[in-house]
C-alpha cells in the first residue's frame, strides 16, 4: 500500500475514533411503573403494553357501556355496506397518538390505542414505545392484535391514522394488518348528522355535547407531541400519563358513539334536533334516498330551527317536490320562499317562472317572477329568459273554448 495512503486512512481512522467518542451511547429503555403496564417482547425486540378495563355496569356520560355487546350485527352497513354481517365482537376501535399532526414520514406513532367490546365489556390494549428504536416490535405486536378483528373503527383515520401507519409499516418492511379489514371512518357520518347542530364535531367536542362526558385535565391533542418529545430528553414518564388516559378516552368515546350514529342512519325517528334531522336528510338527498330524504325534512320544519337552516329545509324540499312529481307541493314552498328575504328567494322566483311558462303557459305571470328575480340576483340567463318572456306575452292568447 501507498506510503501515503496508508497515513491518509490511519488519520480518518482516529478522526472517526474521535468523532464516535464524543456521540452518547444509546441509553436503555425507561422504566417504567409496573401499575401501569408490562414489557412485551417480540422476535424484533420489547416494547411495552398497557391493558385497560370497563366492565360492562360502567356509564361513560350517558353511554352505557354494556349495552355495546348487544349491538345488532348489521348496524355498521348503514355506514359501509362491507360492514354487513360484521357483529360487535369483530370490531376494534383504534386511535393513535403521534409526533405530530402533518403526517409525513418523519412522523410515527408513539403510542397505538385498540379497543374491542366483549360481553364483560370493554377492553383497551395500549402498545406504546419507550424509545423509538421499539417501533419494529411494537408494530408486529400490533399487527398481530388486529388480526383478530374483521373491521376497524376510527375518527379521521382515513386521512390520517391508518395512512401514518402504512407508511410506518412500510418503513419497517413488515406488512400492514389492514388490508382484509373493513374501515368505517366516523368522523364523515357524525359530521352528516351534527354539522348543522353543533358548531365543532371534534371528538372530544360530541363527547362532551352527546355522550355528556367531560374530562379533567386532559392535556388536549396539540400538546400531546410535546409531552413525548419530553419524555424522550428526560425519561420522566409521569408527565405522560395523561396521554395515555386522553388515548384512552378517546377510544371509549368513539365506541359509544359508534353506537348512536348508525342508528340514526338506520331509523331517523330516533331523531329529536331539528337540526340533526335537516342534516341527515341532506345526505339522503345525496344518495338518491328522496322519499326518506323528505319525510325528515317535513319532520324538522314542524319543530323550532334556526332562521338559515329553515330556508335551507324549505328549498330543499321544494327541490325534492319536484324530481318526485309533486309539482303542488313544490310550487307551495317556491311561493313561501319568494315572499320574503332569504338566500333563497331568487331561486325560487326562478323556479315559479320556469313553472308558469312551461307547465301553465302563463308567460305574463311567469314574467313576472323572472323580473323579480333578476331584481334580485340578475343573470345572462334570467336577461334571456325574460326577454323570451316578453316575445311570448305579445303574441295574442287563443280564446278557450267552451
Amino acid at each position: 500500500m501507498n506510503e501515503t495512503l496508508r497515513k491518509q486512512l490511519e488519520l480518518l481512522r482516529r478522526k472517526i475514533a474521535r468523532i464516535e467518542a464524543r456521540e452518547p451511547r444509546p441509553s436503555p429503555p425507561a422504566a417504567l411503573p409496573k401499575d401501569l403496564g408490562r414489557e412485551v417482547e417480540t422476535p424484533l425486540g420489547r416494547h411495552w403494553e398497557i391493558e385497560r378495563r370497563w366492565p360492562a355496569h360502567h356509564l361513560h356520560g350517558s353511554a352505557d357501556v354494556g349495552a355495546l355487546a348487544d349491538l345488532p350485527a348489521g348496524l355498521l352497513a348503514a355506514l359501509s355496506e362491507e360492514a354487513a354481517g360484521c357483529a360487535p365482537h369483530e370490531w376494534v376501535f383504534l386511535d393513535t397518538e403521534t409526533t405530530g399532526v402533518s403526517g409525513g414520514s418523519g412522523t410515527f406513532a408513539f403510542l397505538v390505542g385498540a379497543g374491542s367490546i366483549t360481553p364483560q365489556g370493554f377492553v383497551l390494549r395500549q402498545f406504546f414505545l419507550r424509545e423509538p428504536g421499539e417501533e419494529p416490535s411494537m408494530l408486529a405486536a400490533l399487527a398481530a392484535h388486529l388480526g383478530q378483528f374483521r373491521l376497524v373503527v376510527t375518527y379521521n383515520g382515513k386521512a390520517f391514522d391508518l395512512p401514518l401507519l402504512e407508511t410506518r409499516y412500510r418503513l419497517a418492511r413488515q406488512r400492514p394488518p389492514f388490508a382484509h379489514m373493513v374501515h368505517v371512518d366516523l368522523l364523515h357520518a357524525a359530521r352528516r348528522l351534527w354539522r348543522l347542530a353543533l358548531d365543532s364535531c371534534r371528538l372530544m367536542d360530541l363527547e362532551a355535547r352527546i355522550l355528556g362526558f367531560e374530562r379533567e385535565g386532559d392535556p388536549g391533542g396539540a400538546m400531546v407531541p410535546r409531552l413525548y418529545l419530553e419524555y424522550l430528553r428526560t425519561r420522566n414518564f409521569r408527565p405522560l400519563i395523561p396521554v395515555f388516559s386522553h388515548n384512552a378516552y378517546d377510544i371509549l368515546s368513539l365506541a359509544c358513539l359508534t353506537a348512536i350514529v348508525p342508528a340514526a342512519f338506520r331509523d331517523p325517528s330516533r331523531l329529536a334536533n331539528a337540526a340533526e334531522m335537516a342534516a341527515l336528510a341532506r345526505w339522503f338527498h345525496r344518495e338518491g334516498m328522496l322519499e326518506e330524504a323528505l319525510c325528515l325534512l317535513e319532520a324538522a320544519l314542524r319543530r323550532q330551527m334556526p332562521e338559515a337552516l329553515l330556508w335551507e329545509a324549505l328549498w330543499l324540499a321544494a327541490e325534492i317536490d319536484r324530481k318526485l312529481g309533486r309539482m303542488e307541493a313544490a310550487v307551495a314552498r317556491w311561493s313561501e320562499l319568494s315572499t320574503i328575504a332569504n338566500p333563497y328567494q331568487a331561486q325560487a322566483l326562478e323556479r315559479l317562472a320556469i313553472h308558469y311558462e312551461h307547465r301553465e303557459k302563463n308567460p305574463a305571470l311567469a314574467l313576472e317572477m323572472a323580473l323579480a328575480a333578476q331584481a334580485i340576483a340578475p343573470s345572462p340567463e334570467l336577461d334571456r329568459r325574460i326577454a323570451r318572456l316578453r316575445a311570448k306575452a305579445r303574441v295574442p292568447r287563443p280564446p278557450r273554448l267552451l
